[in-house]
């Protein structure tokens, strides 16, 4: 008879797995925590940075990057909760003189929509206004310019912009710059003390970490550090394991004073299918693997990557940081770690097609903001190349270097799934116009649109 193993001796496991791959894929710093039922493991590994390295702990902080989205929804939430904001009024109702390159989509565009990834305009567009209370209020009158990609409320694009204009929304309901309404509405209340936004200098008095990437086969220090204070709605928490865990352990709470038990649960709803991502809920996303459901987020800053997730029927939650670009696909496998050490449950991945379609149809330039990729094909196989363009975290910022040219495999007619790192396992899905055409070419969580 098999003996079960111990939280502690799985925490452990992941532990050891996760020092392998950061020797492997060149993450210099990595932090994770774990809460199970009623006990909390923490453990940081590697340094800070490669030029002034410091030992990463739990108590390091780092970017969590996306992971803020779901504490812009979760402000919004409690807003909605006390009769401030409707979830599905037009945005117009509060900011008065919101403006998008179609007029048609500004007039009808709700909360919802910006919750949802379902606005339609470009989401991948960052700028810089400083750090004056009036920065989000620049970006989201910037943010008029950016084109229509898809059509309203139709297609899941993942859309950063729709949360600078969702975070906007706090602040012309509450009447206080948006870092201001999170400190006093979640932080505080939360006894979050290791979780800050940016130009705060408060964060600089700990232990931190910066971010790398690897160039020319190096790995350096990414700068700038900063996103900009209009992008703290979007991506701007900076934390720890150990206060993601805190956050965790409140959403599958009874939300105390702050928000209802019934309000956090309304997140967890299905809105829309999020094609390889799973299904979205209001910045939730839902992840099913067997009989168990999670819900996630993932971050990205530049040169940090970061996940958090939490399965309330398990009393479960985990949250990683990592200070490289190659720590995407550490998180990505300490999800499905998790899942097989604590719960027995091996994820599957879709097989391949023997015989599919040459792929032919799919050659062509997808694009969609900051993100630009060509198709071709070789053999069986569709292959990505990157394109980069720069422009994050402002329009002005260089080009990175090129990921190199990544396989994709047909496991159906229209959906398909990586065979490289870092998109090995990611899901990517065609989608048509109206006469069969390909239109989309949906990967990254974005539907990039065909431009040639």
């Amino acid at each position: 008879m098999k003996t079960k193993t111990s939280s502690s001796e799985n925490f452990k496991t992941i532990g050891s797995r996760i020092q392998k791959e950061m020797k492997r894929l060149h993450v210099p710093g990595v932090s994770i925590g774990i809460y199970h039922k009623g006990k909390e493991w923490a453990q940081g590994f590697g340094v800070t940075s490669v030029e002034h390295p410091l030992p990463v702990t739990a108590d390091t902080l780092m970017q969590t990057g996306s992971i803020s989205k779901t504490f812009t929804g979760t402000l919004l939430m409690a807003l909605a909760e006390q009769g401030k904001v409707n979830l599905d009024a037009p945005v117009r109702k509060y900011i008065k003189d919101f403006k998008l390159s179609d007029e048609n989509v500004a007039k009808k565009v709700t909360i919802r929509h910006l919750l949802t990834h379902t606005g339609g305009w470009v989401g991948d567009y960052f700028n810089d206004f400083g750090n004056g209370d009036d920065a989000l209020d620049k970006m989201v009158k910037d943010i008029a310019h950016l084109p229509q990609i898809q059509p309203l409320g139709k297609i899941w694009s993942y859309n950063n912009t729709g949360f600078n204009v969702a975070s906007r929304v706090i602040e012309v309901v509450t009447k206080k710059p948006y870092e201001q309404a999170l400190q006093e509405m979640l932080l505080d209340p939360l006894g979050l003390n290791m979780s800050f936004l940016y130009p705060s200098d408060v964060l600089f008095t700990h232990r931190f970490v910066v971010g790398h990437q690897i160039v020319n086969g190096k790995v350096q220090v990414a700068r700038p550090w900063a996103i900009g204070r209009a992008g703290n709605g979007v991506g701007g928490v900076v934390s720890t394991v150990r206060d993601l865990l805190k956050y965790a352990r409140f959403h599958m709470g009874n939300g105390n004073k702050i928000i209802k038990r019934k309000s956090l649960q309304a997140m967890r709803v299905k809105q829309v299918n999020a094609g390889g991502r799973g299904d979205m809920g209001i910045t939730w996303f839902i992840r099913y693997a067997d009989d168990l459901t999670a819900y996630a987020h993932g971050g990205a800053t530049n040169g940090q990557q970061a996940y958090f997730f939490f399965i309330p029927e398990k009393d479960f939650a985990l949250a990683i940081l990592t200070n490289n670009d190659n720590g995407g696909v550490i998180t990505a496998q300490t999800f499905g770690w998790a899942l097989d050490l604590y719960f027995g449950i091996k994820l599957k991945s879709p097989k391949p097609m023997k015989n599919p379609q040459d792929g032919k149809e799919l050659i062509g330039r997808y694009k969609i903001g900051t993100e630009c990729f060509d198709l071709k094909v070789k053999g069986k196989y569709l292959v990505y190349h990157h394109i980069p363009l720069g422009g994050f975290p402002t329009p002005d910022t260089p080009p990175g270097p090129a990921l190199a040219p990544m396989r994709f495999a047909f496991y159906d007619r229209d959906n398909l799934i990586g065979l490289d790192e870092p998109f090995n396992g990611a899901l990517a899905d065609v989608i048509r116009d109206a006469k069969g055409r390909v239109e989309y070419f949906r990967v990254g969580g974005r539907a990039h649109k065909k431009i040639k």
